[in-house]
């Protein structure tokens, strides 16, 4: 439409050629472009047209020339072996956030919807895909080895989700109850490993339906395994892209932890159909409000469909502490962020968008319930299906629904970055306890000095030992003191904020108020969602000093008993980072006593073997523990390991899958160049991308140096696919304190290239984060600073500066806490003393 007299047309175009273009008005003369000017800094083009277009509407037509690329990104080809051992290529999309403008020219904005028909000329053996179903399929006129497949016209949409596939693939079919055809596609003879996730896709449709009350707007969707790809998935309108492990499922060889991501990357992945694909944001400073709903309805669905995988105590250890750990930094940013160039949208694809988005519309939906919730996203949804909606927007409706003031509370958490620290003590009055809570910024440097007091609106719920799962008062605190008394308590029984540990918020208790709390971690009374924050709390307070970390190991020897996979999950992170910590002292041996004697009761009391009755949680567990105790050299695990190991390559006991892992590393972390090349070999052998993976992930727990430097040369070699060979040399970063070291010159060494093979997506801030975020002095935040100064990457930018933050804290960390740390450890060894 040419909404005003103009002789020039610009619109998106990146690595494109223009032959020819022109502009036909409606029942006139086609006028032909004399000039294409290309703004490739912006990633535009200006068609020139020698006379005046008038206003109306009319057709343009381009014809133009692009390229299938290798950057994963635009239209891209991918490579994939087929079952006889040949090379071969798959064209296949990803558009998302601003590169449809490399397939064809558009205006490549969210808020800029059109209809797309589309039709792929492709050669006839090959599968081609895209959002809708085909409607023609017909030989092409000039080569008899090629067909022209025509899809039918989409629903109104924006650009970065159109998609088309071309390549070779099986696939497993069902019907939804509500009668969607879904398909997942796979690589050629693998269909079987399909299975898993059209069960789950099946199941997830119709929950989304009967949850937003409005019916998936496509004829079918698919959901397809693409060999190279950066992302996780993505959500292309009724066509979703994914990793292959974060799609197949091999009954047979993939672990409990797989079949869990994949049950999450499709409930994610389906609720964008709705949210996102049908409502879509106005601009990407809205960006949250797809992925943070999504990334929290991704459990609900789970949830629904998988109850015994306890799913929303998993999303505490990993999306709630992990919102929190980034969003405590002087270098965060607020959820809602403004957007310019293409570099700044990539950089928001970042754990804010993602997991504090996701964390704040789960304290959202706590405080205004299930059904009024529904309620509102009902409305939100069928008010603006097809069109384009900002944050507001989503809170008008949910307050229409609620009755409660949403946008108020809400503003405090989108709008300002950060979230707030709440102390709290206690005093008995008579038979009534008086609280009085206190909220500030929470800083990973410490106490909040600013000059501003930033405020936050916080639905408070406590609870006391009455009844630990009950709120006994809920309250929304919106001024920066409150007193609260809460009647009939006596003064044996302990108080706990936060029930559920759903407010986005630290808890500091006053030390009678912690001390009486910490029996209940003993005897297993608090539930262990709150066991789980409570010691998350307390190692957050330790790290920015505001509390001692021997007071914090003190409270993981109370974790004895505990029975639950993600309290041990959340607990072994933490030692892991302090681990890390204490990597650069001279008593790094120490810890390891530490790690062997917190984790060797519960991995005696698990043994190596899965138990009649068992499930998934137990699985995971056992996983987790004997992979700590393997590498922190505890014996016998380190015995048994090595000959489970030994069997599995001669091919006498197969490892489970759930075992691979934990033997992996530990015989690895403990092994020789035969230990290395031994796992390269199985490497090589394995027909999954998840068995590939998960060697790839444990290869850095080699310590010789020049077994270290043999990794990271595979890392860029052409066995590890590009997305993957940032998890090798993460791996190496993360396996030992030479192992860092040699990872960031690593990196160094090779930054053209690196550079060159994730340019602006989101895998080189990753790459970036864990290469350098161990480091714990201050010289070495200045080298990484130089670095990037002097090799910069622009959509690293933020990550850079996050890092730098980050290595300070830990040499301030390592300076105040050490000594105490090692007095603590000494202590523990020391005989009683005689009385």
């Amino acid at each position: 439409q040419v909404k005003q007299a103009t002789n020039q047309i610009v619109m998106n175009c990146a690595d494109i050629d223009i032959i020819t273009a022109s502009y036909a008005p409606e029942g006139d003369e086609e006028v032909h472009a004399t000039g294409f000017n290309y703004q490739n800094e912006d990633e535009k083009v200006t068609l020139s047209f020698p006379s005046t277009l008038q206003k109306g509407t009319g057709m343009l037509k381009i014809d133009f020339v692009g390229e299938l690329n290798d950057k994963m990104k635009g239209f891209y080809r991918s490579k994939y072996t087929t079952p006889t051992g040949d090379t071969r290529y798959a064209a296949v999309t990803q558009f998302e956030a601003t590169d449809a403008r490399r397939a064809f020219p558009c205006w490549d904005e969210p808020a800029i919807k059109a209809t797309f028909d589309i039709s792929l000329v492709v050669p006839k053996d090959r599968v081609a895909l895209s959002n809708m179903n085909v409607i023609d399929r017909k030989p092409y006129p000039d080569d008899e080895n090629l067909v022209e497949v025509k899809f039918a016209r989409t629903p109104i949409m924006s650009t970065y989700l159109v998609a088309f596939v071309v390549g070779e693939y099986d696939f497993v079919e069902a019907r939804s109850l509500d009668g969607v055809l879904v398909r997942v596609y796979t690589p050629v003879g693998k269909a079987e490993q399909g299975k898993f996730a059209l069960e789950v896709a099946a199941k997830t449709l119709p929950f989304y339906k009967d949850y937003f009350n409005v019916p998936y707007p496509l004829p079918k969707i698919d959901l397809i395994a693409i060999a190279d790809f950066a992302a996780g998935a993505m959500e292309n309108w009724g066509l979703v892209t994914y990793r292959e492990t974060a799609l197949l499922i091999d009954p047979q060889n993939s672990c409990s932890s797989s079949r869990q991501w994949v049950a999450l990357v499709v409930g994610h992945e389906l609720a964008h159909q709705w949210f996102g694909n049908l409502v879509t944001m106005e601009w990407w400073t809205h960006l949250w409000l797809n992925e943070g709903f999504a990334s929290w309805i991704e459990y609900l669905c789970v949830d629904h469909c998988f109850p015994e995988y306890d799913i929303w105590t998993q999303f505490v250890s990993a999306d709630y502490t992990r919102a929190q750990e980034l969003d405590a930094l002087d270098n965060s940013h607020p959820i809602e962020v403004s957007v310019g160039h293409p570099s700044e949208v990539d950089e928001i694809f970042d754990a804010i968008s993602y997991s504090k988005g996701a964390s704040v519309i789960r304290m959202l939906h706590d405080y205004i319930g299930d059904e009024d919730f529904r309620k509102g996203m009902n409305l939100y949804l069928t008010k603006f299906q097809q069109k384009n909606a900002a944050t507001e927007d989503l809170w008008e409706s949910l307050e229409k629904a609620s009755g409660k003031p949403i946008a108020a509370v809400m503003n405090t958490w989108t709008k300002q970055m950060g979230f707030p620290l709440i102390y709290v003590e206690a005093e008995q009055q008579e038979d009534d306890k008086v609280l009085k809570l206190v909220q500030k910024k929470f800083c990973a440097s410490g106490p909040y000095t600013g000059e501003d007091f930033p405020m936050w609106m916080i639905p408070i719920s406590i609870c006391t030992s009455d009844d630990p799962t009950c709120a006994k008062m809920q309250i929304l605190m919106d001024k920066p003191e409150l007193t609260v008394v809460l009647k009939d308590i006596k003064p044996d029984q302990w108080v706990k904020l936060n029930l559920g540990t759903v407010g986005f918020y630290r808890t500091q208790y006053s030390p009678d108020m912690l001390e009486s709390l910490i029996p209940a971690i003993k005897d297993l009374s608090l539930p262990p969602v709150d066991r789980l924050g409570l010691q998350n709390d307390l190692f957050s307070l330790a790290r920015a000093g505001i509390t001692s970390t021997v007071e914090v190991l003190r409270v993981m020897e109370a974790f004895v008993n505990e029975p639950n996979y993600t309290v041990w999950s959340d607990l072994s992170c933490n030692l892991g980072i302090l681990s890390t910590l204490l990597s650069h002292t001279d008593f790094y041996e120490e810890i390891q006593v530490f790690v062997k004697d917190v984790f060797s009761p519960i991995g005696e009391r698990l043994g190596w073997d899965p138990k009649p009755g068992e499930g998934h949680l137990d699985a995971l567990l056992r996983g987790l523990v004997l992979g700590k105790l393997g590498k922190a050299g505890h014996k016998a695990t380190l015995e048994e390991a090595r000959r489970r190991f030994k069997d599995h390559v001669e091919g006498k006991h197969i490892l489970s899958a759930d075992l691979r892992s934990p033997v992996y590393v530990t015989v690895l972390k403990h092994g020789d160049s035969t230990t290395l090349d031994t796992m390269l070999k199985l490497h090589k052998q394995a027909d999954m991308q998840e068995e590939k993976n998960r060697i790839e992930r444990v290869l850095g727990a080699i310590s010789q140096p020049e077994l270290i430097q043999k990794v990271l040369t595979f890392a860029l070699s052409e066995e590890v696919r590009p997305q993957d060979t940032v998890s090798v040399i993460g791996g190496v970063a993360g396996g030992s304190k030479q192992g860092r070291k040699a990872a960031w010159k690593f990196v160094r060494d090779n930054w053209e290239e690196l550079y060159n093979r994730y340019q602006g997506g989101f895998l080189i801030s990753r790459l970036i984060k864990l290469t350098v975020d161990g480091f714990a002095n201050d010289k070495m935040a200045a080298e990484v600073k130089a670095f990037f100064e002097s090799h910069p990457a622009p959509s690293a930018e933020r990550t850079v500066q996050q890092c730098c933050e980050n290595i300070l804290l830990n040499a301030a960390w390592l300076k105040r806490d050490a000594e105490n740390i090692h007095q603590y450890f000494l202590q523990r060894k020391a005989p009683p003393a005689m009385v």
